[in-house]
């Protein structure tokens, strides 16, 4: 650069500093802000609307008498109904647990039962022991009686083998059940005549088996 020419001005953004740039960004905020609260203002007073219609909704619909009547039905039901629905939801629930050992045979179903019904007692706190209880198998009882199963179990299979209704697995179930606890000692006498029922009905049919062979075998001889 020459030492005598002069240093030119840098130049600026002299329209962002402009007057009218404030004004108008000033304004437009002003607007922004403006139609801000307007929607505010519509949306607070929705909800009243929205009350103000529906109780006129109920008030043309129910009015007078009726709207006395309509009160009375609802404070009779839930005074007196759902009080008993909500007892005998839970009872079904608390005796649930001896529902399910019965349906499984547990050995100690009575033992359940008294669980559930002292649970009540206790404000519901066994509930959960009888539950867990319910679905445990009994193996310390199954060592020392030689089965895991109820006395019922045995009298429901006896019956079905009277009956000719029992399934084979069924049959042998029962019987390796009546086996270990006559292992163990002498057998109730229902469940000593379920054995021999059991046994002669076995008998019976190897019986029927062979002479059914014996038929088939002078058929082809013939």
């Amino acid at each position: 650069m020459a030492a005598g020419s002069r240093a030119r001005p840098r130049a600026t953004n002299i329209h962002r500093y402009h007057p009218i740039s404030f004004v108008k960004t000033a304004t437009e905020g002003a607007a922004v802000r403006a139609r801000r609260e307007r929607a505010c203002a519509i949306a607070a007073h929705v909800p009243a609307l929205w009350i103000a219609t529906v109780g006129t909704a109920h008030a043309s619909f129910l009015s007078g008498e009726t709207l006395d009547t309509a009160a009375d039905v609802l404070s009779w039901i839930i005074l007196v109904v759902v009080p008993i629905v909500v007892i005998a939801v839970f009872w079904m629930v608390h005796v649930l647990p001896e529902k399910i050992a019965h349906k499984r045979h547990h050995p100690q179903t009575k033992a359940i039962q008294v669980l559930c019904l002292l649970s009540l007692v206790f404000g519901g706190l066994l509930w959960p022991i009888a539950w867990l209880w319910a679905y445990t198998k009994p193996v310390a009882y199954k060592v020392a009686y030689g089965t895991e199963k109820h006395e019922d179990y045995f009298a429901e299979i006896g019956e079905k083998v009277r009956s000719g209704q029992a399934l084979p697995e069924e049959i042998l179930a029962a019987e390796h059940e009546l086996e270990a606890m006559r292992a163990r000692g002498p057998l109730p006498p229902h469940m000593e005549k379920l054995r021999e029922d059991i046994a002669a009905m076995r008998a019976s049919a190897q019986a029927a088996k062979a002479e059914q062979a014996a038929l088939e075998l002078d058929r082809r001889r013939a």
